[in-house]
């Protein structure tokens, strides 16, 4: 589920939410925050594939263990 593969496009796995997810990310945000806006987009037809919110804090420990994101103080951020 990490990786796209036959049966599964690249929307829907890990990989392809947390490239969602670092767009997202231009300015900090909290994990509600990000939560509402995928919510809000998968809403309005902005992104394609359902997540549960397990999967989103399943993607951002995978993206924090890659040093793709950081946090701090409940915020979190893109790392440089």
């Amino acid at each position: 589920m990490i990786m796209p593969s036959k049966h599964l496009n690249f929307s829907q796995s890990l990989l392809g939410f947390g490239s969602y997810l670092l767009s997202k990310l231009k300015t900090p945000k909290s994990v509600d925050d990000l939560w509402s806006e995928y919510q809000n987009d998968l809403k309005n037809d902005l992104y394609s594939a359902h997540h549960g919110f397990d999967n989103l804090n399943l993607t951002l420990i995978f993206l924090y263990s890659i040093n793709a994101i950081q946090e701090e103080n409940g915020i979190i951020s893109r790392c440089n």
